[in-house]
């Protein structure tokens, strides 16, 4: 098995993945808070109590592979890996080989985990293709055939928007995060689920429509995400959704950049 780290704004994402045939198999996903405070130490000991209650043994894994947006926690997480495993971690940079091309002036610029969606939907999934990444942020990353990284675009995550809405009006509650069952709101709480979901799920189809037209051709829409789940039976537009994306495109990258492999 492959364990993956996906490190977040918001969270620390884990999986264990096995190959079966030319997809993998979800055998572990659990995730815990992003702390920059902690050191190796705190997350060593959460990951191990984590695996070991889904019964995962460190005997089993072969390697770990792990893509941050948070540079000061690679170092720690690193460290785990090597406490647990006695191994180095691949740790997916820009410059990792991703089998894009990218027609972006800063690749480098560019956040990991879309370069990680980008490369497991340009190998599994129709080109031209975008990916919609639902979490802290809302991420479109936008491919072309060939593996082309063209771009994308970065929006406000639901929880976020939802967040801000609640801070700023002192009159607008914080608001549970479910799918609206209808677009028009009876009360404050309904009007506000309404214009978060509702609303993202239009933004999707919108912008989706608007990438088409910019690129003169259909797309696959493949989306992700912790969020994406209230979202994506909204969205018209037909599209695959895969909670597990990012976990198959690390263990991708694992393959494609471990020197043992």
């Amino acid at each position: 098995m492959i364990l993956t780290i996906d490190i977040g704004n918001t969270t620390v994402a884990l999986g264990c993945l096995e190959r079966e045939g030319e997809n993998y198999a979800i055998r572990y996903a659990g995730k815990m808070s992003t702390l920059p405070a902690w050191g190796a130490a705190d997350y060593l000991q959460t990951m191990r109590r984590m695996l070991k209650k889904a019964g995962v043994g460190t005997e089993a894994l072969e390697g770990a592979v792990l893509s941050s947006v948070v540079p000061c926690l690679v170092a720690p997480l690193r460290c785990c890996v090597r406490a647990m495993l006695g191994k180095e971690p691949v740790v997916i940079t820009s410059q990792s080989d991703t089998g894009l091309s990218y027609q972006v002036p800063d690749p480098q610029r560019v956040g990991l985990d879309r370069l990680v969606d980008s490369a497991w939907v340009a190998n599994r999934f129709p080109l031209p293709a975008v990916t919609v990444d639902m979490g802290t942020a809302t991420t479109f990353n936008v491919l072309d055939e060939g593996a082309q990284f063209l771009g994308g675009i970065i929006a406000p995550g639901l929880q976020t928007a939802l967040g801000a809405l609640s801070d700023r009006a002192a009159q607008l509650p914080e608001v549970e995060l479910v799918t609206p069952g209808y677009v028009i709101g009876r009360n404050t709480e309904e009007c506000m689920l309404s214009g978060a979901v509702a609303g993202a799920a239009a933004m999707i189809d919108g912008m989706v429509a608007r990438i088409e037209r910019e690129l003169g051709k259909p797309v696959t829409l493949v989306m992700t995400g912790g969020l994406a789940r209230h979202v994506e039976s909204l969205c018209s537009h037909p599209h695959v959704y895969d909670p597990h994306l990012l976990s198959k495109g690390l263990a991708l990258l694992y393959e494609r950049n471990c020197p043992q492999s």
